[in-house]
C-alpha cells in the first residue's frame, strides 16, 4: 500500500496535486495528514515530516519504506508504477507538452502563488479584486494560464487539458481553486474548465474534506483583513 503524507487540505496546494491524481485515477493509497502548526524546526509538523523525508515538506509518497518527495517526482513514480492508468498522454509530442506545462507550473507563477494562497474554505473575491488591481505580475500569470489552457483545450478537444484526465489537470487543480475563490476574471471557457475540474470525483472529494477541516491557521491567512 502506498502512503501519501499531506498537509491541511484547505491550504496545501502542493499536497493536493498527488492526492487528486491518485484518487481520480483509482490508485489505492493511505493518507497521512500532518496538520500545519508551524514550519519552524521545533514544530510538531516539522518533527513528524522529518521522520519521513529530509526536506521537511509535504507531500511525500512512501512505497514499502521508500520515500519519494517533490510533486513531479511523485507523479512520475506513480505513472511508471501504474502504466495502465495512462496518466501521461500516449502521443510522444503530447506527452512532452504535458511534462512541459507541469514543469512550468512546478517552477513558475510565483506572483499568483504569493498573492493568492490556496484557501478552499474562504470566499475571497474582495481580496482578489485588490490583487488584480494592484499586482500586474498576477495579471501576467493569469494571462499565461489562460493562453495555455485555451490552446490545450482547443488542440485536444477537452474536456480536460489533454483530452482525458491526467497529471497536468492534477497539477493545475490548485490554480483552479485560486481563480475560483479569488474570483479572478477569466474568459467563460476557462471558467467552464474550472467547473469541470471541480466536478471530478477526486477533486470534489478533496474539496469536501477541506471544507470539513474547520482549522484556521493564521500564518496561512495573512490576507483576510486586507483592504
Amino acid at each position: 500500500m502506498l502512503t501519501l503524507y499531506i498537509g491541511n487540505k484547505n491550504y496545501s496546494s502542493w499536497s493536493m496535486r498527488p492526492w487528486v491524481l491518485m484518487k481520480q485515477a483509482g490508485i489505492p493509497f493511505e493518507e497521512r495528514m500532518l496538520r500545519f502548526d508551524s514550519f519552524e524546526g521545533e514544530s510538531r509538523f516539522k518533527q513528524e515530516i522529518l521522520k519521513v523525508t529530509p526536506t521537511g515538506r509535504v507531500p511525500v509518497l512512501v512505497d514499502d519504506g521508500f520515500a519519494v518527495w517533490d510533486t513531479l517526482a511523485i507523479a512520475e513514480y506513480v505513472a511508471e508504477k501504474f502504466p495502465d492508468r495512462q496518466l501521461w498522454p500516449q502521443d510522444p509530442k503530447a506527452r512532452a507538452r504535458a511534462r512541459s506545462v507541469c514543469a512550468e507550473m512546478h517552477s513558475g507563477f510565483g506572483a499568483l502563488r504569493s498573492h493568492c494562497p490556496m484557501n478552499i474554505e474562504a470566499t475571497l473575491a474582495q481580496n482578489g479584486a485588490i490583487v488584480w488591481r494592484d499586482q500586474p505580475a498576477v495579471r501576467a500569470d493569469v494571462q499565461r494560464i489562460v493562453a495555455m489552457w485555451t490552446e490545450l483545450l482547443s488542440e485536444h478537444k477537452g474536456p480536460m487539458l489533454f483530452g482525458e484526465f491526467g497529471i497536468a489537470d492534477a497539477f493545475f487543480a490548485p490554480v483552479c481553486m485560486r481563480i475560483r475563490n479569488y474570483a479572478l476574471p477569466v474568459p467563460g471557457h476557462i471558467t467552464d474548465y474550472i467547473r469541470r475540474v471541480c466536478a471530478l470525483p477526486g477533486v470534489k472529494a478533496w474539496i469536501d474534506d477541506a471544507l470539513q477541516e474547520h482549522d484556521f491557521v493564521d500564518f496561512d491567512e495573512p490576507y483576510r483583513i486586507k483592504r
